[in-house]
C-alpha cells in the first residue's frame, strides 16, 4: 500500500478526486469520531455529526491554510458542527445563576481513581448543557468567553454549567470509586 502525505492528499481532494476523499476520511474519521461522540446524545447523532463534519471539510478544503495542523483544523470543524447540531436540536441551554452553583468539594481525587473510558462514558450521561460546556472547556480548551459566544450564553452561565457538570460527574463516578477502594 502506498502512503500519501497530508499535503498531497489535500491537493488531490481539492480537485474533487473521490478516491482520495475516501483516503482522507479513512485517515481522520477515527480521530474525529470520539469528538463527535463526546458532544452527541447517542451513537446515531455522533455518526450524523461525523458525516456533517466531513461534508464541511470537503466543502471548505479550499480555505485550509497550511498554517497549522490539518488534523487540528478538522477537529475544530467537528466541534463547531457538533455545537451547531446541538443548537439546532435544542434552541437554548438551561442557564443557571452562577451564585446558585454549588461548590466543588475536595472529591476531585475521585477522577484519579478511574480510567478515561469510564469518565468519557459518564460525561456522555451528563445533561446536555453540562456536557457541552464541560467538553468545550475541559477537553477542547475553550475559554468561558469563547464558550459563551459560541453557545449564546453568559460567561457566568458557562462557569455555572461547568461547575454543575463537574459536580454531577463526580457524583456519578462516586460509586465506581468505592468499588476500587473496596477491592484494594
Amino acid at each position: 500500500m502506498i502512503t500519501i502525505s497530508d499535503t498531497r492528499l489535500i491537493e488531490k481532494c481539492k480537485k474533487g478526486k473521490a478516491r482520495y476523499q475516501k483516503v482522507l476520511y479513512d485517515r481522520f474519521s477515527c480521530k474525529v469520531y470520539p469528538i463527535c461522540y463526546r458532544y452527541a446524545k447517542n451513537e446515531e447523532d455522533a455518526k450524523d455529526i461525523l458525516q456533517e463534519t466531513f461534508i464541511r471539510v470537503f466543502n471548505k478544503l479550499e480555505t485550509f491554510q497550511d498554517k497549522g495542523s490539518f488534523e487540528g483544523w478538522i477537529k475544530r470543524i467537528a466541534v463547531n458542527v457538533a455545537i451547531r447540531h446541538y443548537q439546532n436540536s435544542v434552541k437554548k441551554i438551561d442557564q443557571y445563576d452562577i451564585e446558585k452553583a454549588p461548590e466543588i468539594s475536595s472529591q476531585e481525587s475521585i477522577l484519579s481513581e478511574i480510567n478515561a473510558e469510564d469518565i468519557l462514558k459518564k460525561i456522555n450521561e451528563l445533561p446536555t448543557g453540562y456536557r457541552l460546556v464541560f467538553n468545550m472547556y475541559a477537553i477542547e480548551g475553550y475559554s468561558h468567553k469563547e464558550i459563551a459566544e459560541t453557545l449564546g450564553i453568559t460567561e457566568g452561565a458557562s462557569r455555572s454549567q461547568l461547575t454543575r457538570g463537574r459536580k454531577a460527574l463526580m457524583e456519578m463516578l462516586q460509586p465506581k470509586t468505592m468499588e476500587y477502594v473496596e477491592r484494594a
